[in-house]
């Protein structure tokens, strides 16, 4: 293996603010602990975290770099005292609490998975973030079974178009919104069974006469705000709602009749601030369950854009934009 420089790039957050606040800046190389890898960064995948973190409102865990970055792909290049896992050359895609806007990164070995058959190793940044987030929050807390329907807000996000490919494969009957027609016939070339252009029709209507007046088993929103109401009304008795974000707001008036009459489950969750052991355990799940399917082909990474490490700002113009499909990555090597 090349030796591994003593500095790196890494994009730093000046000061809290717009995208003009993200800077390329020459720090030290991280060294990994005695449980960690270090990773040569092939690509990152960008999060809505990320920006909210710019924005001065997510800071990272205690222990994490300042560095934004939750998820990369890229080649070990050296190990920790501890490791087994991995050795030295080993390609591999990781969920990170901080750090993947660099060139390289440390992380726990356990929060590593290899790269899966079938996929390009840029093509792996894609991947981490999004079946976490939808294994935990889908599976393990809104407990998805196979017949049962799954409502998704924000479908033609990167974990709006994992959920649909995941839910579907895994024999559920999947609903989206989204904001334009385009991006309604995308959700439906993954597998959504009806997608609904939340500009033009009212979800709560249309879910209720798909689903012949039942509702909808799981609803996975990111939004929020007015959604958090018109959620209640449009899920199924014993349904499950699951937020991962309140993107239109957090304080909302309610009336609480309906989860008490339905028996409704209203839950959440996040996931940088886990502990290593709870976010193992997860990669755990997702190796077993997510990527025999990724690599038989039934699941791919979308992929909408990708940009030079050094040109973070305008990756995430692009994501404030709302107006792309799918993941978004930075390429170190092309810094």
């Amino acid at each position: 293996m090349p030796k591994v420089p003593e500095k790196m790039i890494r994009i730093a957050i000046a000061e809290p603010g717009g995208p003009e606040q993200l800077k390329p800046e020459e720090i030290a190389t991280p060294t990994p602990a005695a449980d960690e890898v270090l990773i040569k960064i092939a690509a990152a995948g960008l999060n809505r975290g990320d920006i909210v973190q710019r924005q001065g409102f997510y800071p990272p865990p205690p222990g994490a770099p300042d560095t934004p970055g939750l998820e990369v792909s890229g080649t070990v290049v050296a190990t920790g005292e501890n490791v087994s896992r991995w050795k030295e050359g080993d390609e591999v895609c990781a969920l990170l609490a901080g750090g993947g806007y660099a060139e390289y990164c440390a992380v726990h070995e356990a929060h590593c998975l290899p790269v899966p058959k079938g996929v390009s190793l840029t093509e792996a940044a894609a991947l981490p973030e999004v079946y976490f987030t939808v294994w935990t929050n889908v599976f393990e807390r809104g407990q998805l079974k196979a017949g049962e329907t799954l409502l998704i807000h924000g479908g033609s996000s990167g974990i709006g178009t994992a959920a649909i490919q995941l839910a579907s494969a895994l024999g559920t009957r999947v609903f989206v919104t989204a904001g334009t027609d385009e991006k309604c016939r995308v959700c439906q070339t993954l597998g959504a069974e009806r997608a609904i252009n939340y500009n033009e029709e009212d979800f709560v209507l249309v879910t209720n006469a798909l689903t012949e007046g039942k509702g909808v088993d799981v609803i996975f929103d990111m939004v929020g705000g007015p959604y958090v109401q018109r959620n209640i009304s449009a899920a199924a008795r014993d349904g499950r709602i699951v937020n991962i974000a309140y993107q239109a707001g957090s304080k909302v008036e309610l009336n609480l009749l309906p989860i008490m009459l339905k028996r409704l489950t209203m839950t959440g969750s996040t996931l940088r601030a886990r502990s290593v052991g709870e976010k193992a355990a997860l990669a755990e799940a997702v190796k077993a369950n997510v990527w025999p399917l990724i690599e038989a082909g039934r699941l791919k990474p979308v992929i909408h854009a990708t940009f030079p490490l050094v040109k973070a700002g305008e990756a995430q113009k692009l994501m404030e934009s709302s107006t792309h499909t799918g993941k978004i990555l930075l390429l170190p090597e092309e810094a």
